[in-house]
């Protein structure tokens, strides 16, 4: 390729990279559109973006529009959506059923890179030995929307409330089925396992699953799993089965 063919695709790549990403809740088809205030506040407070600007708005399923802002105010920014496309989602759609963690951070720290990574779904495990049963969803789910925006997708993970790991299990359908657990059992390494295009895997609390909870999961199609030679934190865990499930072959 000429030089300066690759270099005007290079700054093609880098501009695309600079315009701002922000999510919309809703937000179809082309026109003038009233962003929420939140939004506008980011837009003109925040980044101070001025009339005639460029940004993109996703609604968290795959939409992308481009717009440029034509109104500006610190509580309210209109822009006129001028290319609107819709992303597939690429890739294995892998949900985790994590349990809650007596640490918040920890379990935030793990939302954070799970959504990076491009997890389809994440539901909080209530279990046995779960010990913290509180869960500030509004919050857990702005944490997603943040990160889904910093890694720039267009497809926010589905955040479920913590529901007990018997009906999780319960409503498990349509897809292939994974627990990772730490008894000493015959299990096999999470990539020789993931075949399917939709997985799901359970992680346990620090204590693991108890013995009834693991039997019940094997009772229902769950298959035996190992993520590693090392016993693994909860949201360890939960990263480094994102990434196995995610990447495998």
């Amino acid at each position: 390729m000429p030089f300066g063919k690759r270099s005007t695709n290079l700054f093609k790549f880098i501009s695309a990279m600079s315009i701002p990403y922000f999510y919309q809740e809703g937000v179809r088809g082309s026109g003038i559109y009233m962003l929420n205030e939140e939004t506008s506040k980011h837009c003109i407070q925040v980044l101070r973006m001025k009339v005639g600007e460029v940004l993109h708005l996703t609604d968290g399923k795959g939409g992308l529009q481009k717009a440029l802002i034509v109104a500006e105010h610190k509580r309210y920014c209109e822009v006129n959506i001028v290319e609107c496309s819709f992303q597939e989602h690429k890739g294995r759609k892998v949900s985790i059923a994590i349990s809650l963690l007596k640490n918040t951070n920890r379990l935030e720290w793990f939302l954070e890179k799970a959504t990076e990574m491009g997890v389809s779904e994440i539901i909080p495990l209530l279990c046995q030995r779960t010990e913290k049963q509180q869960f500030r969803f509004d919050r857990m789910n702005q944490i997603l929307i943040s990160a889904m925006l910093q890694s720039q997708q267009t497809w926010l993970p589905v955040l479920h409330q913590p529901t007990k790991i018997e009906e999780v299990i319960a409503k498990a359908v349509n897809m292939q089925k994974l627990i990772a657990h730490c008894e000493e059992t015959n299990k096999q390494p999470v990539p020789q396992l993931a075949i399917a295009n939709e997985v799901q895997i359970l992680i346990g609390p620090e204590g693991d699953f108890t013995t009834t909870e693991i039997n019940f999961a094997l009772q229902k199609g769950y298959l035996p799993t190992s993520l590693g030679d090392t016993r693994l934190r909860t949201e360890t865990a939960g990263v480094v089965a994102a990434s196995l499930l995610i990447n495998a072959q």
